[in-house]
């Protein structure tokens, strides 16, 4: 009987949507990942190492992790910065700057790619003080830092403001009472729920980092 009960307890269609999942995740991700894998299947071990501990491919290796780890980096600060400014005061134009976030987002990366490249280059708004100053941002490494700083910062926006958002502030202000500082209060109260979010953030804009080229291709 609780057999029989466990069985009606289980939602309809759940054979159909399992099945129709997991050939959409064969069919886009499995299949095409596995094509990967049964090209580099031909190569030798030596064949293999010798292919990816050629200088180009480390030299790729060393900019693509290094310029994601900084630009990651940089976006964790400014996007848990951003993020707290959202969530936790009004000022004009709020909006706008809320939307603005998004834009990495909905915007081509080839797009975004040659409008920095426009604005970083010699000749553009920023890339001609930058050049003055003997700093070069377009067609080297800052530059793709610059890209990939910002395709990734709306992932530890996103993140970080729905649960600044749910934070009690009761707790900030019982903190304050108990006659905790302000540094206390941060440390304390504020930071240890927002860590998990700022960890996560800064995880996916590592990873959208590592994987973009739309934008780097233009600006490197």
């Amino acid at each position: 009987m609780q057999s029989v009960l466990k069985r009606k307890g289980i939602l309809p269609g759940f054979g159909l949507s399992l099945g129709l999942a997991t050939a959409y995740l064969g069919l886009v991700v499995l299949i095409p990942l596995s094509t990967l894998f049964l090209k580099a299947a031909v190569l030798s071990w030596a064949d293999f190492w010798g292919v990816v501990t050629t200088p180009r491919v480390l030299a790729s290796f060393r900019l693509t992790f290094l310029a994601s780890a900084a630009a990651a980096l940089i976006n964790a600060f400014f996007g848990f910065i951003t993020a707290w400014v959202l969530a936790r005061y009004s000022f004009p134009g709020k909006r706008f700057v809320d939307g603005m976030v998004d834009i990495p987002f909905a915007l081509p990366t080839a797009v975004a790619g040659i409008a920095l490249t426009a604005v970083y280059s010699v000749h553009g708004w920023l890339g001609r003080p930058l050049d003055a100053l003997g700093i070069k941002a377009a067609y080297a490494p800052l530059g793709v830092v610059i890209a990939l700083t910002f395709i990734g910062l709306p992932f530890v926006v996103r993140t970080l403001q729905p649960v600044i958002l749910e934070a009690d502030r009761d707790m900030e202000e019982a903190a304050a009472t108990l006659g905790a500082t302000r540094g206390q209060t941060i440390r304390r109260v504020l930071l240890p729920p927002l860590v998990p979010a700022l960890l996560t953030g800064l995880g996916l804009s590592f990873a959208r980092a590592v994987g973009e080229y739309g934008s780097v291709v233009f600006i490197s």
